[in-house]
C-alpha cells in the first residue's frame, strides 16, 4: 500500500442495511439541509463533501485524510446520530463503509439503479444530480468529488445503453399506478387523489393520465404550484386545508410529500371511511417520512402499501433485469478499474491501493 494524504470516503446507510422505520430516523427534510451541510463542512477531517439522501439511503461522500481515516469515520457517524438523535451503537451496526477505488463502483452502481430497492429504476439519477447541485452550492465539492460525480452520471448514461437493467422505465410512480390498477381494475372509473407536486407526484400524475385516468385531484400546500399543474393537465386542485373534508370522496390517494410528520392519520382515515360507508380505500405511501400513519392499515377495508412493499411486488417481476444486474456490475466495475487509474493519476494524494 502506498500511504498518501487523502482519501475518498463513504459512510451512510441504505435500504440494504436498515429497515424503512431505521431510514425515517435517519433521512434529512429539506429544512434541516443548511444546518446539516455547515456542520459536516466543519469537521476537521472533511475537505469535501456531498450528501445524498433518499428514501432508501442517506450517504456521505467526502475527502478525507488518509491517516485520520478511522477517526474521520467515527466523527462523521457521531455528527449524523447527533444532529439526528439517533443512538450510535445502533448505527454502527447499520452504517456501510468504503473507500477509495470501493466507492467509485458504488457510487456507479448507486446512479445506475443497480443497487436500488427498485432494481433499474430512474429517480436516483435525478436524485444523484440534485444532490450534487446543492453540494456545489453549499461550496463543500472540491475538484475530487466533483470529477466524481461528473464521471458518475456518465457511467449511468453509459450502462443504460449497454444492458437492459432500464427497460420499461421502472419508477415508483409506475409501479404504484400499476399496483393500483391491479387491485382495482379499471382505473378509469375510480377517483385519485394525489397528494404532493414534488417529482414523484408530478410522475404519478402522469403515470394515471397515461393509463387513460381523468378523475384526479392534486393537493399541496403550495397551492400555486397545484393549481399550475391542474390546468396543464386538466385535472383539480384542492388547498392542504381541505384535505380532511374531501378525503372520503376518493377511492385511492398516492402520497409523496416532504412533511417530517404524517399528514394521513390514524383517526382522519377512520372519519373518511365511515363518509365512505366503508367501501375500500387503497393507500400507497410514496414518502419518506412517511405521510400515512402506519397504524392506518389496522382499519377494516384500508389497504395501505409504502416503499418497501412496492419494491417487493415490484421485485416479483424483474427476473431479467436482475440477471441484468450481474452483467451491468461487472461492465461498471470495470469502468471504475481504469477511471481509478485515472483519478490515481490527476489525484496524486489519492491512495492507489
Amino acid at each position: 500500500m502506498t500511504q498518501l494524504t487523502a482519501q475518498l470516503l463513504l459512510v451512510g446507510v441504505s435500504h440494504q442495511t436498515a429497515s424503512m422505520e431505521e431510514r425515517e430516523k435517519l433521512v434529512l427534510t429539506q429544512d434541516r439541509f443548511n444546518d446539516f451541510y455547515r456542520g459536516l463542512k466543519a469537521l476537521p477531517c472533511i475537505q469535501e463533501s456531498l450528501v445524498l439522501n433518499t428514501c432508501n439511503r442517506f450517504e456521505i461522500y467526502s475527502v478525507t485524510q488518509a491517516e485520520t481515516s478511522s477517526e474521520t469515520i467515527e466523527q462523521i457517524s457521531k455528527y449524523i446520530c447527533s444532529f439526528q438523535n439517533f443512538d450510535n451503537t445502533h448505527f454502527d451496526k447499520l452504517k456501510s463503509v468504503k473507500n477509495n477505488k470501493n466507492v467509485l463502483e458504488h457510487i456507479f452502481s448507486v446512479a445506475s439503479g443497480i443497487e436500488s430497492q427498485m432494481v433499474g429504476e430512474t429517480e436516483i439519477l435525478g436524485q444523484a444530480k440534485e444532490a450534487y447541485a446543492f453540494a456545489r452550492k453549499q461550496e463543500s465539492l472540491g475538484p475530487v468529488l466533483n470529477r466524481l460525480f461528473q464521471k458518475t452520471f456518465q457511467s449511468a448514461k453509459w450502462i443504460r445503453s449497454h444492458t437492459s437493467i432500464g427497460s420499461g422505465q421502472i419508477n415508483v410512480a409506475n409501479v404504484a399506478v400499476d399496483l393500483a390498477k391491479k387491485i382495482f381494475g379499471r382505473l378509469e372509473t375510480s377517483r385519485v387523489l394525489v397528494i404532493g407536486t414534488g417529482d414523484i407526484g408530478e410522475k404519478t400524475l402522469k403515470a394515471l393520465r397515461s393509463r387513460g385516468i381523468s378523475n384526479i385531484t392534486i393537493v399541496s400546500r403550495k397551492m400555486e404550484r397545484a393549481s399550475e399543474i391542474a390546468q396543464n393537465m386538466g385535472i383539480k386542485a384542492l388547498t392542504i386545508d381541505q384535505l380532511d373534508t374531501s378525503l372520503h370522496e376518493h377511492d385511492i390517494v398516492l402520497t409523496s410529500t416532504a412533511s417530517s410528520t404524517p399528514i394521513l392519520t390514524k383517526k382522519t382515515i377512520s372519519s373518511a371511511l365511515r363518509r365512505r360507508s366503508n367501501r375500500p380505500f387503497f393507500l400507497i405511501d410514496l414518502a419518506i417520512p412517511r405521510d400515512i400513519e402506519e397504524s392506518a392499515a389496522e382499519l377494516d377495508n384500508v389497504y395501505l402499501y409504502n416503499l418497501d412493499d412496492l419494491a417487493q411486488i415490484a421485485d416479483e417481476n424483474l427476473r431479467l433485469r436482475k440477471m441484468e444486474t450481474t452483467h451491468g456490475k461487472e461492465l461498471l466495475t470495470e469502468r471504475a478499474e481504469k477511471t481509478w487509474t485515472h483519478f490515481t493519476a490527476r489525484f496524486s494524494h489519492l491512495s492507489k491501493d
